[in-house]
């Protein structure tokens, strides 16, 4: 996949996360596809996006930890 459709790509799912909240988990794991899409071809990732990644890989793991702690 060419590098400008890539980046298109991102773009339409950073949009979608911010107007569909509820599907946040989904759209992460689809723009983190992409991202590693671009690290396999050793594109450069800008940094917004890589602290975007970081970010919401931490949010979605301390849900998993708060719901799991909420099951005990």
């Amino acid at each position: 996949m060419a590098f400008e459709d890539v980046q298109a790509e991102i773009g339409v799912l950073l949009t979608r996360m911010q107007n569909e909240a509820e599907d946040r988990h989904e759209i992460y794991l689809q723009l983190r596809e992409r991202l590693n899409e671009l690290k396999a071809f050793d594109l450069p990732i800008p940094e917004d996006l890589q602290a975007l990644e970081a970010a919401l890989e931490a949010e979605f793991a301390a849900d998993a930890r708060t719901s799991l702690s909420d099951r005990n």
